[in-house]
């Protein structure tokens, strides 16, 4: 774990190896989060839209969620149509 210190002005230097692993270049924007009492620094993109462009492509097998998907569909409307 690396650390640092917040100056009088609320400053703080993201050292070197985390810049470069991140590509924190001079001018990139960051978002401050707070995940329940940790704070954590994320790198802005600069097109949202683009950055998540196919981020769930290749997370397993689409029919698998797609017929859960349905299923849990199904059942809801047996218990609207018994409630009904």
């Amino acid at each position: 774990m690396t650390s640092t210190l917040v100056s009088k002005k609320g400053w703080v230097v993201i050292p070197q190896a985390y810049r470069r692993r991140y590509h924190l270049e001079p001018g990139t924007r960051v978002a401050f989060v707070d995940y329940g009492g940790v704070l954590a620094v994320i790198p802005v993109p600069e097109d949202p839209i683009r950055a998540g462009f196919g981020l769930l492509r290749d997370h397993g097998d689409d029919s698998r969620w797609t017929a859960s998907l349905v299923a849990e569909h199904a059942a809801e409307r047996a218990r609207e149509d018994v409630s009904s």
